[in-house]
């Protein structure tokens, strides 16, 4: 499986992409797919701090339920709402529109402790 290279990942299968000062979390593709059929999504509340490696929402899919854990620590500036009425969308297109969150960095320094797209592709193999 190929991971899109712009990422960093996390060990929980979370994916964040970075644009300057703020930054987009979803789940990886390798994620979803273990998850099978996704049919409902915890989402944050804007305003929320999340803190890195922490959970901060739910995946629930046919399988199993699963937390979801920040890869970065920031305050959450907008969710993705479309997965309310569709959660799917983190199996169709986890990382275009299956995003969960967008958030305001507030330490860019964290992202050292997380993966690049070969190193995360080695995890899952």
């Amino acid at each position: 499986m190929a991971y899109p290279d712009d990422l960093r990942y996390s060990r929980e299968h979370e994916w964040v992409r970075v644009d300057g000062s703020r930054a987009t979390i979803g789940i990886t593709s390798f994620a979803a797919d273990e998850l099978g059929d996704i049919v409902f999504v915890e989402l944050p509340e804007v305003g929320t701090t999340l803190t890195q490696f922490a959970a901060f929402g739910v995946v629930e899919s046919v399988k199993a339920v699963s937390d979801l854990y920040s890869p970065i620590s920031g305050e959450v500036l907008e969710t993705n709402d479309a997965l309310r009425e569709t959660p799917e969308l983190l199996n169709a297109d986890a990382y275009g529109e299956g995003w969960i969150a967008r958030v305001e960095l507030a330490d860019t320094d964290q992202l050292d402790a997380l993966m690049d797209a070969a190193a995360y592709a080695e995890e899952t193999t």
